[in-house]
């Protein structure tokens, strides 16, 4: 803690001390008031501006110091000044030392709080910021909660201090005059308590909850005003149509059937969506292959001898493509008719908010869910739109493995990519504009990887960028440059066939939405609030097309909050929550995270710390030959709570799972370690983490007096 907030400290807490040992509380009695009152009732006769002063001077003190005397002081105003001038001084002075505490309050514990508890924080303050003045509204007319506990708490948040200070003068203005005009009849009040009335407290209570209702009246009003213009149909043909047949389409599709609703799934091309045609599926079916064929190479470490393998690339994408063939039942039109979904072939155009059309066909609907997924980018490069570059929906039309590839991009899929294509035999080349591999992990995920492409035998090129593209003669080139380096310094790269990773974008261009007016974000997806709406009530969208995330689980996550918003939305809500996303990236070794990671932590101000575990001393992961990488828990200093994992080494998709259930049911290193795991098994990882927690974190001093202990019982001096 600073200086400042020391001193600031030390002022109030003597202020309050010194209040309560002069028994200056006592003044404020109602016996003491009342006994006194017709002294105080001369003196301010005689003296008004100056009793004014003095009583505005005192109640904002009180108010400052969060001293819960408010109610008696009020009717002091009310007995003294009547009720006109009562009021408006109460209600200044009132607001003015409800805006002191909050300040207070503000700057002693708010950073602190924040610190601590920054993800609960942050969520809490996107709320306060979108709704913050309604529900201080609320709590300031409704005096079943003290004043002073308000001041210390909002204070805490990122509520602006103009706001804070003009609703609650607002919202105290009612009990303000209440209290008052009780102050003019103070010698026949028997107790405060008696002030408030059952009858009154409940019109308070009512008068609380307007601001929200009004609220949800004007939203209401709002998205009626937004559908107006659109004819409603008396009757609807279906209760949701859902625009996209990948991984959130289906899940919202099952869902909307299994709750026995009336469903259209549309989808313009295949069933599953890039996930099981272009993605998931085939990239994970060919990262094996790959994955064998290093194993081939690696024989003589096990003792093997396999001579010389040779790979069939040909067999190899076959085989991605009967992987394919095996997982489609689980996403065909056969499976999901069954479920009770109509499945319809073709383009989707939204002509309304209620009506879709496919074809010649005009569906009628009460609600519609977009999830048409992403499509790769293709940056506009000189010339590279001239050599039919790669991108993950083609790749898998290859049949002949490229000699000499080139890789565009560092992120997720360029690293499985290059690694998988140059264990099958290219030479391949990776281009990456971040100073290095999976710029969103932690840099100790970064280094093992490059450690491992190296080792494989992939050329990196980190902090450059393509520029040109030619052809000269039989030969593809790429010109490379350095990252602000100069223009003059660059490096050309000769390449069979170059595979372009570097994003994907929303595909949205064919649904009618700017003719309707939904909103984009900067990067194409669809606009969404929190219940995952679009522009329009009604109207939804999940998976890549909504992001933030570009995940299959994290799409099927979004689907069902899309299914039961649209479906039953009029009678409860659900806010999406992302708080525990897990991903991975099935690279050799996989990395998985989960949460935080140290800089981020590090960025949001938590004091925290980061036990870390290495692989290469698991028994299992020695006996496998795959004893790389590490596990890296991020908690709060000195407590178990996870905050964050992350994970490289073999299987760490798999081992991550433990560290997502015990984050998503608050448990902590503690649970994790005292649970009992299979040796010899790479989930002992997880346990050993946990361990080599407990082991930093063991009082020193009962470590000596353990020893003593022992000593004592070995008879020892």
């Amino acid at each position: 803690m600073s200086k400042a907030r020391i001193l600031l400290a030390i002022a109030v807490v003597g202020l309050i001390s010194t209040f309560f040992v002069l028994d200056l509380d006592e003044l404020l009695t109602l016996a003491n008031l009342q006994a006194q009152q017709q002294q105080l009732a001369a003196y301010v006769d005689a003296n008004l501006t100056v009793a004014i002063a003095i009583y505005f001077a005192a109640y904002v003190a009180v108010a400052a110091l969060n001293i819960p005397l408010a109610a008696g002081a009020t009717l002091v105003a009310g007995a003294l000044f009547g009720v006109v001038i009562g009021t408006v001084v109460v209600s200044f002075a009132s607001t003015l030392g409800a805006t002191l505490a909050f300040l207070v309050s503000r700057f002693l514990f708010r950073d602190a709080i924040e610190r601590r508890f920054a993800r609960a924080v942050e969520r809490i303050n996107a709320g306060v910021s979108k709704d913050g003045a309604f529900y201080l509204l609320t709590l300031r007319l409704v005096p079943l909660f003290p004043f002073f506990i308000i001041n210390m708490v909002m204070g805490l948040t990122r509520l602006r201090t103009t706001t804070y200070a003009w609703v609650s003068q607002l919202g105290m203005l009612p009990v303000t005059l209440i209290y008052v005009n009780a102050g003019t009849q103070l010698g026949q009040i028997g107790s405060v308590g008696d002030i408030l009335s059952p009858a009154l407290l409940g019109s308070l209570l009512l008068l609380g909850i307007f601001p929200l209702l009004a609220k949800r009246i004007m939203t209401m009003l709002a998205n009626r005003r937004l559908l107006g213009r659109f004819d409603k149909p008396k009757r609807f043909d279906v209760n949701l149509v859902v625009i996209g047949a990948g991984a959130a389409g289906l899940v919202t599709s099952y869902i909307a059937a299994a709750s026995k609703a009336r469903v259209v799934l549309i989808e313009r091309d295949k069933m599953g969506g890039d996930c099981l045609n272009t993605g998931c599926v085939p990239s994970k079916a060919l990262i094996r292959s790959a994955r064998i064929a290093s194993y081939f190479k690696r024989a003589q470490e096990f003792g093997l001898n396999t001579g010389n393998v040779q790979v069939d690339f040909d067999r190899v994408m076959q085989r991605v493509h009967d992987v394919i063939g095996r997982v489609e039942p689980h996403d065909s039109v056969e499976r999901y008719t069954e479920l009770g979904v109509e499945c319809v072939q073709g383009e989707a155009r939204i002509e309304t908010p209620y009506t879709v059309r496919v074809g010649d066909r005009l569906i009628t609907t009460r609600s519609i869910v977009i999830a048409t997924g992403g499509e790769p980018v293709v940056p506009p490069i000189p010339g590279l739109a001239d050599i039919a570059p790669l991108t993950s929906d083609t790749l898998w039309q290859l049949d002949t493995l490229p000699r000499r590839l080139l890789v565009l991009g560092g992120g997720p899929i360029g690293c499985e990519m290059a690694q998988a294509l140059c264990r099958l035999g290219s030479a391949v080349t990776l281009v990456e504009k971040s100073p290095r591999l999976l710029i969103r992990e932690d840099p100790r995920v970064s280094a093992e990887l490059v450690r491992s492409f190296t080792a494989d035998g992939i050329d990196l090129l980190l902090e450059h960028r393509a520029v040109a593209f030619e052809q000269r003669g039989d030969q593809l080139v790429a010109r490379c440059e350095r990252i602000d380096g100069d223009a003059d310094e660059f490096v050309e790269i000769e390449f069979d066939k170059v595979l372009v990773a570097v994003g994907r974008r929303a595909d949205t261009a064919t649904l009618g939405l700017d003719e309707l007016g939904i909103a984009l974000n900067d990067n194409g997806t669809i606009a969404v609030n929190d219940y995952l709406q679009a522009t329009y009530p009604n109207i939804y969208a999940c998976g890549d097309v909504a992001g933030p995330y570009q995940l299959t689980h994290a799409a099927g996550h979004q689907g069902w909050y899309c299914a039961m918003n649209a479906l039953f939305g009029q009678f409860r809500k659900f806010r999406i929550d992302y708080s525990v996303l897990p991903w991975a990236v099935f690279t050799d070794p996989e990395v998985a995270h989960v949460g935080l990671t140290e800089s981020e932590a590090v960025e949001q101000g938590i004091d925290c710390e980061v036990t870390h575990y290495g692989i290469d001393d698991l028994d299992r992961a020695i006996a496998d030959g795959e004893a790389v990488g590490f596990v890296r828990i991020v908690t709060p200093c000195g407590r178990d709570r996870i905050l964050g994992v992350t994970i490289v080494g073999p299987h760490a998709g798999d081992l991550i799972a433990e560290f997502v259930l015990a984050m998503r049911n608050k448990l902590g290193l503690k649970k994790v370690l005292n649970t009992i795991h299979i040796y010899p098994t790479l989930t002992e990882a997880n346990r050993y983490a946990a361990g080599a927690w407990q082991k930093a974190h063991v009082p020193s001093l009962a470590l000596r007096i353990a020893a003593r202990l022992h000593r004592w019982r070995r008879g020892a001096n």
